[in-house]
């Protein structure tokens, strides 16, 4: 029965150990996880765009498969090869499988924006007396940075959220809130899960509405 209004299990929710340290390791697993995929994707996408025709279709097509696969395969497919190769389950596995599905993401949201890229702007760069590595920091990264930048923010989200793989490949010391949550729920449902669902779901409310109005005002300037 409701009782009233109390913070106090928002309190119990900031002593509470387990859950501070899940945070703590989600974050670590997602942005981690997500500047090394968003790098080898980038990579990846530009040496892709390269390719001839029947090999890049080949390519993309297992590209595909990581997100048309179920999370449920990929999870024990990861969990079986970490096995086969005995790596120790943690921290490092569990960064290894974000990776592993997140760079589609970022391969996926680069390879549009380099196909807009006028084809003849390297030469152009190289012409004016930049070499193939300034060319690609000083001119192909720049007009290519929307792409890697959604491909970053979806591979983060991805791993803030994801629940099936990070249950198959994480180890005792490395559990991400996601595996925290659903194991508390398996008892009892603690109001301080409320208390948590209620913090994330104001976070996101006011990146979202922060996002929108800086937005609608570089529109208004």
């Amino acid at each position: 029965m409701w009782t009233g209004f109390t913070f106090d299990w928002y309190i119990k929710l900031f002593h509470n150990q387990l859950i501070i340290k899940s945070v703590i390791n989600t974050f670590i697993v997602a942005i981690s996880s997500s500047i090394i995929a968003t790098i080898l994707g980038t990579a990846a996408a530009i040496g892709i765009n390269s390719l001839n025709k029947t090999m890049k279709s080949s390519i993309m097509t297992i590209t595909y498969i990581p997100i048309i696969n179920p999370e449920i395969v990929t999870g024990v497919s990861l969990m079986l090869l970490f096995s086969f190769l005995k790596m120790q389950f943690g921290f490092s596995t569990l960064i290894l499988a974000h990776i592993t599905f997140n760079i589609p993401y970022v391969i996926l949201n680069v390879i549009p924006k380099i196909r807009q890229i006028d084809k003849y702007i390297y030469d152009a760069a190289m012409d004016l007396g930049c070499s193939p590595f300034m060319t690609l920091f000083k001119v192909i990264i720049p007009e290519i940075m929307p792409g890697i930048l959604a491909g970053f923010i979806m591979s983060f989200t991805f791993s803030l959220d994801d629940f099936v793989i990070s249950y198959f490949t994480s180890g005792p010391t490395s559990q991400t809130l996601p595996i925290i949550i659903f194991s508390m729920t398996r008892r009892k449902v603690s109001p301080e899960i409320n208390a948590l669902s209620t913090i994330i779901f104001i976070l996101v409310l006011s990146i979202l509405l922060i996002t929108n109005l800086n937005k609608n005002k570089k529109r208004l300037d």
